[in-house]
């Protein structure tokens, strides 16, 4: 049963607040990063952040519409929603446009749009209907096996446009699995997947299988000794010491050369300041010497002499560091954290089962994009070219963020129709 309510006294106004200041914020700094004294005006449409005011204003359409449309519209059609996405993400790879190394665009005329960004809102209505539809148990590996099929679709596709930084963006899904009953067990076998692929490539893999192997003895003498105890153990064993001895390959083979670089870098092995390690190496010149209270509003100097690529777009919170400072960037980081806790309470005060998974997603994918991104700008994570929500310039990005956020606002505002 439901009752009709005003939307404007149940919608949730403190979400839309921390959406509208960081807009804001990312304009300003996309405006500071291309500031060209020829073209001062900030409305200039013949400049990036002309066109990025063009993008929030589309923006702020696009939510108004997501506002007034029925909140049963995005459960009834999620499944359809995903798989025109997937329709989507299958077609940019056979007409789609390549742009820096990746087939992930479609072009029409001089705009350019990226299915990738969009897929995310896709598949998260796809995770939620799935998830809420049926009476499933996370722990049945059936049940587990169809959740990460819905992801395991679009992360391919995006992979094969060779968008790996957006592909990984899927693994944050995993947060939503866990809080639906999936087992604590798979995110401890996932950490140690990585602290193995890292030790692997940071200390000769023979070193690694007998630490693995005195591990292996140890828990051994430690345990109730049974034939079923120790078989598990040496499984484990095989299994742990087959996957570091397959790194190597996995590594040369797997990877761009591009990416290997990246990753020897980030570890220590190489030192690239001209090739590879540049962008971070500008970029960490840039945070750095904003100091404090940084150098000012349109004063950066990084900024202003272009010395870190592509700085409106994955790297715009150098821009920050440089011109805001420490106290600009803790504010930046504040309001992202903000963002975040705000969704996960209101997604824990969802009465609809839909809604509650959504709103997790919703947070999961800001939270990867958040964290990776400004890891990246700090020289803690490998570059693998993923925007900034609401910060970066780009249309598909900030129009994709926007309805990712907003179809939850949404659901949110129609909490209190439901009686049951």
């Amino acid at each position: 049963m439901r009752e009709r309510t005003n939307i404007l006294k149940t919608i949730d106004w403190w979400l839309i607040l921390l959406y509208l200041l960081l807009v804001l914020m990312g304009w300003l700094s996309i405006y500071a990063a291309v500031y060209d004294e020829n073209h001062s005006s900030i409305l200039d449409m013949s400049q990036n952040y002309g066109k990025q005011l063009l993008w929030i204003v589309t923006s702020i359409v696009l939510a108004l519409i997501i506002l007034i449309t029925d909140a049963r519209f995005f459960s009834s059609f999620a499944m359809l929603i995903y798989i025109l996405m997937i329709g989507a993400l299958i077609g940019v790879l056979l007409f789609g446009k390549e742009i820096a190394g990746s087939k992930s665009w479609f072009q029409i005329g001089s705009f350019s749009l990226q299915p990738a960004e969009f897929a995310k809102f896709a598949t998260n209505l796809a995770m939620a209907k799935y998830l809420s539809t049926l009476n499933l148990n996370l722990k049945n590996p059936k049940s587990l096996f169809k959740s990460v099929i819905i992801l395991a679709i679009p992360a391919g596709l995006i992979f094969l446009q060779n968008d790996t930084g957006s592909a990984l963006v899927y693994s944050a899904f995993v947060f939503v699995l866990y809080r639906e009953g999936m087992p604590g067990s798979i995110l401890v076998i996932g950490l140690t997947v990585v602290v193995l692929f890292l030790m692997t490539l940071l200390v000769n893999k023979l070193i690694v299988v007998g630490v693995l192997a005195l591990a292996g003895a140890l828990v051994i003498v430690l345990m109730k000794k049974n034939f079923r105890n120790i078989l598990a153990v040496v499984a484990i064993f095989v299994v742990a010491a087959g996957f570091v001895l397959s790194v190597g390959y996995a590594f040369e083979n797997i990877l761009e050369p591009h990416q290997r670089t990246r990753i020897n870098v980030l570890l220590g092995k190489e030192t690239d300041i001209h090739g590879a390690g540049y962008n971070v190496h500008q970029s960490l010149i840039a945070i750095g010497s904003g100091g404090l209270t940084g150098k000012g509003f349109l004063k950066g100097t990084q900024t202003k002499y272009n010395f870190v690529p592509e700085q409106s777009t994955d790297f715009i919170f150098c821009t920050v560091g440089e011109e805001w400072g420490f106290l600009g960037s803790f504010a930046v980081i504040f309001l992202f954290v903000a963002l975040l806790i705000r969704l996960i309470m209101v997604a824990e005060r969802q009465r609809s089962k839909f809604s509650r998974i959504y709103g997790y997603g919703v947070a999961s994918v800001i939270f990867f994009h958040f964290t990776v991104n400004i890891a990246m700008t700090l020289g803690l994570f490998p570059v693998i070219g993923i925007p900034l929500p609401f910060f970066s310039y780009g249309g598909s990005s900030l129009w994709a963020f926007t309805i990712l956020l907003f179809i939850f606002i949404k659901l949110d505002s129609n909490r209190m129709n439901l009686l049951y």
